[in-house]
């Protein structure tokens, strides 16, 4: 669960203050000059120049799903593959690239793609950012001429490559991706963590996506009484294993929390729980709303969804068997869905930990999927806390675990550094 750790105080851990189609894009690099003996130094690089990057298109890896690196472009490996929850009869493929650090926070992320696009494929390019607390914005689609506008300022720029062809049909070939970001030098969408509400909620209609050996969006087979969520967008679509875009679903039993680990029902660019100011498409539906649920209710679009498919239900979350039947549904039916990664610490609690290399799990056990990890003793915010799996260490036991939103997991409340074992103040998921 954790290596290295620290010598405490006697038995105790050592206390610390609480603290609360074909598209060409071209490269410019900049060249800095050394300086000869004697000649005058070289004018300061302007800190408010964008900051230029080509990505490495050939480091295929774990997060990526469908992919292949072949002749010099990133190709759909197998046109039958398709994400579990959208039924789509077309080839999908999703290359998720390296995160690159800039030396300077920006905000805005400009892509330049060298590709060749068949008339039946096509290719999306979409980036998040990592902020200096850690914390990843939702994916934000790029396109020529479009840059992506990210909610806040950021030190960590990732891309993902999202690639359709139709089944049999050729594959989109990416040759090339070129990003610039830069800092717009606006107020960031997202109001300060201070003053943020806490996490949006909204009640939905949730089906069972079952589908058992079939592949989610993110590359994850599905197992049965399997754990995880379809929302209808990827700019909530967490990589495999992880936790990162989470969602609290209450039913009529009880609450589970679950990575968003597939993309539909119905739609892919319904981010239903954005305000109409950010919301990808639909924006005039009120936030909560999803365009599933309208279409079917009250014949929005002409009933219709954004592949033109008849809606046959107003569903706007699938849920994977384990999360279904655990939250008490035996049938289709509506939930208390929060989307996790919305909130700015209005509902959150700070606490110091210690330690180092300690993992945060995907459930609250140490079995379960190692879903982030904390490098040494910092400071995390705690949403809730749940009696999980007992966890002895150094003299302790304890089954308390903290919930950390913006890790997307669980972590045991043995590393928080506080006397108690039931945190104070803080309640349960």
């Amino acid at each position: 669960m954790l290596t290295s750790f620290p010598r405490h105080r006697g038995s105790a851990p050592r206390r610390r203050p609480r603290t609360t189609r074909a598209l060409t894009g071209t490269v410019c690099l900049l060249a800095l000059a050394g300086t000869a003996l004697g000649a005058a130094p070289a004018p300061a690089a302007d800190p408010s120049a964008p900051v230029s990057w080509r990505a490495d298109l050939s480091r295929t890896g774990a997060d990526d799903v469908n992919v292949r690196y072949d002749a010099g472009a990133l190709r759909v490996r197998d046109g039958s593959v398709s994400p579990a929850s959208l039924g789509r009869d077309r080839g999908y493929a999703s290359a998720v690239l390296d995160p690159h650090h800039v030396d300077r926070p920006v905000n805005r992320v400009a892509v330049d793609v060298d590709a060749t696009v068949p008339d039946e494929a096509s290719v999306e390019v979409e980036v998040r950012g990592r902020a200096a607390d850690g914390t990843w914005t939702e994916w934000r689609r790029a396109a020529a001429g479009a840059p992506a506008q990210l909610p806040r300022d950021v030190v960590d720029v990732q891309a993902r490559l999202t690639l359709w062809n139709a089944k049999g049909e050729p594959t989109a070939a990416v040759r090339a991706v070129t990003l610039t970001a830069d800092d717009t030098g606006t107020a960031p969408a997202d109001p300060a963590p201070t003053t943020r509400a806490a996490a949006f909620s909204a009640r939905v209609h949730a089906t069972r996506e079952g589908l058992v050996g079939h592949t989610t969006a993110n590359g994850h087979v599905i197992q049965a009484n399997d754990h995880f969520v379809a929302l209808p967008s990827r700019r909530a679509l967490s990589p495999n294993g992880s936790g990162q875009y989470s969602v609290q679903v209450c039913g009529p039993a009880r609450c589970e929390t679950a990575p968003v680990w597939d993309v539909g029902p119905w739609n892919t660019h319904d981010d239903h729980w954005n305000p109409a100011s950010v919301r990808e498409q639909w924006k005039d539906l009120p936030q909560g709303l999803p365009q599933a649920q309208a279409a079917y209710e009250d014949g929005y679009n002409g009933g219709r969804d954004e592949f033109g498919r008849q809606v046959a239900n107003p569903a706007g979350i699938d849920l994977a068997d384990g999360t279904f039947h655990n939250v008490g549904l035996n049938d289709n039916g509506w939930v208390t869905v929060t989307y996790l990664w919305t909130e700015g610490g209005g509902d959150t609690t700070s606490f110091p930990t210690w330690g180092t290399d300690v993992s945060v799990r995907q459930q609250a056990t140490t079995g379960s999927t190692r879903v982030a990890s904390l490098p040494g003793p910092t400071t995390v915010r705690v949403r809730c806390q749940v009696h999980g799996q007992l966890v002895n260490h150094d003299g302790y036991s304890n089954d308390a675990w903290s919930y950390l939103p913006d890790y997307g997991g669980y972590v045991s409340n043995i590393f928080i550094d506080v006397a108690d074992a039931w945190l104070p103040g803080v309640p349960t998921c």
